[in-house]
């Protein structure tokens, strides 16, 4: 029987560098999170529909990621194991970044909001197979003694892109004089180059991880991982299936708790814009075209990239706190917090003191990456962490698809096209996640 080898050390240059890409990747995803109902109105969809058009992330995450996850495990060239498909990923949502704000210069074949949807989910099947394997690359090339470094240069990085690529259409209006608003069925200049922007820093962040980092040959892995090659190959997919209905106690808990966050999660990306904008600005409904909807929406890119900055933050004071308290009171505060944020948008109508509501979203969001994860760890055995890990994103993405298909109709018939109540609504089970959570059984408190 083969001794493992430890993996060698990495200087804090080259785990930097192999987490570049991060960067570029949550640039690209912020700039979708705070425009594409923006453009999607702009090219015509009612705020109803809005929901339906951003099922494409989550159904892409639920599919791509464990294919792209399951061949990645299984792929070895030239160009090496995992970046060939997060490159790969890369250019494709860099080209979708480029033509998603111009889908009105291909109406001659499809209707502009056909085209729109349509880059709208090429973007996010290609952001799902640059991230999937980008995550193992960090796991496959640090030694265990590393991974929390590892963690924390992925957290930051991923907060600048996101702060950056939220902030990026207010700065080209507001201080580079870009025109922030277009003729109707057009979308404004400052938004279009700031996609061109992502487009280019998506690109050169991943292609600078790929030159800047090696990975290791399948024959330096079985030096680290001897009994590992070729492990319960044999049980193939299905096997997924068996661990789905022997999942632990606490991942059913956790489930319950996912569930409330990531639909309110959902409910804020979609709705926050037109929210605003009609509640905050009185722009009045399905107008697209006007200064203050166009301040509306620039307000709500920035809003959202401080949100994404706190969290960031927020993220390496957590095991400070969980250790001062325990991780489920951590996490229940993170989202109480996150909760009344939520619901403090209905009374605010100065859109500054938005700010003070994007704090507490800030400090939800930044528990959510973190917590039900640290939570998980410790109620699933090593060997099935892998496994259980990839069946624990189903509890991401199904209340996504729920709401996809549901919120939308919610808006339209309970709340008579007003947006801003499923922001209240997304408040409310916020709340109601914090209190979950306060159920969940921790084995390691």
């Amino acid at each position: 029987m083969n001794i493992p080898v430890e993996k060698p050390r990495l200087s804090f240059w080259q785990i930097w560098n192999m987490s570049f890409g991060f960067f570029g990747i949550q640039f690209g995803f912020a700039l979708q999170n705070g425009n594409a109902s923006r453009i999607l109105q702009t090219f015509g969809a009612d705020v109803e529909h809005l929901s339906l058009f951003w099922l494409a992330a989550p159904i892409t995450g639920m599919i791509v990621q464990p294919i792209i996850g399951h061949y990645s495990d299984r792929t070895w060239n030239r160009f090496g194991r995992r970046r060939p498909y997060f490159l790969t990923g890369a250019l494709l949502a860099a080209l979708a970044l480029i033509f998603m704000p111009n889908s009105a210069v291909l109406a001659y074949l499809l209707p502009p909001i056909l085209v729109g949807a349509g880059m709208l989910m090429i973007m996010d099947a290609s952001f799902n197979v640059a991230m999937e394997p980008f995550r193992a690359l960090v796991a496959d090339n640090l030694p265990d003694s590393q991974r929390s470094v590892g963690f924390s240069v992925q957290t930051f990085l991923i907060g600048a892109g996101a702060v950056l690529g939220s902030w990026l259409p207010y700065i080209f209006s507001e201080y580079l004089g870009v025109s922030k608003t277009a003729a109707p069925g057009h979308v404004p200049d400052n938004v279009i180059y700031s996609f061109y922007v992502g487009a280019f820093v998506l690109a050169a962040a991943l292609l600078w991880t790929v030159v800047s980092t090696k990975e290791y040959s399948p024959e330096e892995r079985a030096k680290f991982y001897p009994e590992d090659e070729e492990a319960d190959e044999q049980k193939g997919i299905l096997s997924i299936f068996t661990d789905f209905s022997k999942m632990p106690l606490t991942m059913r808990q956790l489930g319950l708790v996912q569930f409330f966050s990531w639909f309110a999660l959902f409910s804020m990306w979609v709705f926050t814009t037109p929210a605003v904008a009609e509640h905050v600005y009185k722009v009045a409904p399905g107008d697209t075209s006007s200064v203050a909807f166009a301040d509306a929406a620039n307000w709500v890119s920035l809003l959202f990239g401080i949100y994404n900055g706190v969290s960031a933050i927020y993220a390496l004071m957590l095991p400070a706190i969980a250790r001062k308290t325990s991780r489920k009171i951590a996490h229940a505060f993170s989202l109480t917090a996150g909760g009344i944020g939520l619901l403090s948008i209905y009374f605010i109508q100065d859109p500054k003191l938005l700010i003070f509501s994007m704090i507490g979203i800030g400090l939800a969001w930044g528990s959510i990456l973190a917590m039900p994860y640290a939570i998980l760890s410790g109620s699933i055995p090593a060997r099935k962490m892998g496994v259980y890990m990839g069946i624990f994103n189903f509890f991401i993405t199904f209340p996504q698809i729920v709401n996809g298909f549901f919120g939308g109709m919610i808006v339209k018939q309970l709340f008579h096209g007003q947006a801003i109540f499923s922001i209240v609504m997304a408040g409310v089970l916020m709340l109601l996640g914090a209190l979950s959570v306060l159920y969940v059984k921790d084995s390691k408190q």
